[in-house]
């Protein structure tokens, strides 16, 4: 039998086989949405992406004949350790063939790097923390992702739990659909939010960075008590909002005042993944043209995340954004939609899904292990 071969990453000709490995695994698979090539490039550049500013990363590819059959990451976050005070590190990128051996042996380098670097737990897949894409699939393998979640096979979690890790947590995704809301839902709105005296608004593009400022201020201080939360910098958020910004659609993204004061905010974008599934990683020479043509023909969206000050939260004010956020959805023809991703163990945020009609169609699971 071959020998499986691990190597770490040390320049950027492995660091493009570690993003392009996804792309040849996948290739025969309908289901799979690749990210952009040129994209993924500035996400793993330490000197354009800041959460390399707080993390340390060792990358690792698998070989077998000379092939490339698995990748992963091992990601030291110092913010959360400093954040959660615990010495935690994550695993993540993770992508292999049907080999338990392959699979064994990324996580014996992924978990080494880690030991040695004073961690007692890892958790993951984080790609690269929280504040990314991240989890398992555990189910619904016969459906695309949506924009900024994960898509595996179906043999994924069974060997990574046949190297001894755990469930940590598993996050839900919601599906909706629907036309327009039944009149009992429009009165309950209207109700609840005369009775909180909250005023609700499409974010002015044409401010984006002051808007940026209020969003910024009331995700920090929604999340604080998440489970896997990490602070994001400014850096961090100005990073993800330029990548964004060509995207959003000002209706949106909603925020929520009270006396003329941000206490909450939601951001839904529209799935580019609809687009993305058709270019196999490649932006140009015609990929531009394909997403300049098809952008228009999106019909679906993901509410991405949707953040409450303390003071707001367990009193409506979820139901009132999700609400108004497919309200709007439905001047621009979103009749459908993804809700993720939210907390297994989140029972406002499931309940309030739940009432609006939405159900749960996909879940992914976090793993964790002692070292």
């Amino acid at each position: 039998m071959p020998d499986i071969i691990i190597k770490e990453v040390k320049n950027k000709s492995d660091l493009l086989k570690f993003i392009k490995f996804p792309i040849e695994l996948y290739k025969s698979c309908p289901y799979y949405v690749p990210h952009l090539t040129i994209e993924r490039k500035e996400f793993f550049n330490p000197r354009k992406n800041p959460f390399f500013n707080h993390a340390e990363t060792a990358f690792f590819l698998a070989y077998k004949n000379k092939k490339i059959v698995g990748r992963i990451a091992a990601i030291i976050d110092h913010n959360f350790i400093q954040f959660h005070g615990e010495q935690t590190g994550y695993f993540g990128f993770i992508d292999f063939v049907n080999d338990i051996e392959v699979i064994r042996k990324l996580f014996e380098n992924t978990l080494n790097y880690l030991k040695s670097k004073n961690i007692k737990k890892v958790i993951g897949p984080f790609n690269f923390s929280t504040n990314h894409e991240i989890g398992i699939l555990l189910d619904s393998f016969n459906l695309p992702p949506v924009i900024m979640m994960t898509y595996n096979y179906e043999y994924y979690p069974h060997l990574i739990e046949s190297c001894g890790f755990k469930k940590e947590k598993d996050v839900l995704a919601y599906k909706m659909e629907v036309e327009d809301f039944p009149e009992r839902a429009k009165k309950a709105y209207n109700l609840l939010k005369n009775r909180l005296n909250i005023t609700l608004r499409s974010v002015n593009i044409k401010k984006f960075y002051e808007e940026l400022e209020l969003i910024k201020e009331i995700y920090n201080n929604a999340w604080e008590k998440n489970w896997g939360f990490v602070p994001m910098t400014d850096e961090e958020f100005d990073f993800m909002a330029k990548n964004l910004k060509n995207i959003i659609i000002p209706d949106l993204c909603i925020i929520a005042e009270y006396n003329n004061k941000p206490v909450g905010f939601s951001l839904a974008l529209p799935d580019i993944n609809q687009i993305l599934i058709k270019l196999n990683g490649k932006l140009f020479p015609f990929g531009i043209f394909k997403f300049i043509t098809g952008f228009k023909k999106i019909d679906f969206a993901r509410v991405i995340t949707l953040g409450i000050v303390k003071e707001f939260r367990n009193r409506g004010l979820d139901y009132l954004l999700y609400y108004k956020t497919f309200e709007n959805g439905f001047k621009h023809g979103f009749y459908k939609g993804e809700l993720s991703w939210i907390l297994e163990d989140n029972k406002p945020m499931n309940l309030a899904l739940q009432k609006m009609g939405a159900s749960v169609y996909k879940t992914y699971r976090i793993y964790s292990k002692y070292i």
